[in-house]
């Protein structure tokens, strides 16, 4: 059976945090695992878009490393479109 991780955003704030406290960097050595293990990791583009919307609204040089972090993150991600809207706030009633 694959595996599939769909992120939200605060563990995409957390992974693509420019700080690196000790629970950013948690969150990324759990990232490194769900990828070593071969679970398939989806970035849902709605929360790029939230997460990106802050890291540039805070206007910091360190958001651009955040936005990087975000871009490499970026790789495989869910398109927003009505049925998967549809899908997520069905999946969210459940949570």
């Amino acid at each position: 059976m694959n595996r599939v991780v769909l992120l939200d955003t605060g563990i995409i704030g957390l992974i693509t945090n420019p700080k690196r406290a000790p629970e950013s960097l948690a969150c990324n050595c759990w990232l490194q695992i769900l990828i070593k293990a071969g679970i398939r990791v989806i970035l849902p583009e709605i929360a790029d878009y939230e997460v990106r919307r802050e890291l540039l609204r805070a206007n910091k040089i360190k958001g651009i490393k955040g936005i990087k972090r975000l871009d490499e993150l970026a790789r495989v991600t869910l398109p927003l479109t009505h049925p998967t809207n549809n899908c997520a706030s069905v999946l969210m009633t459940k949570y």
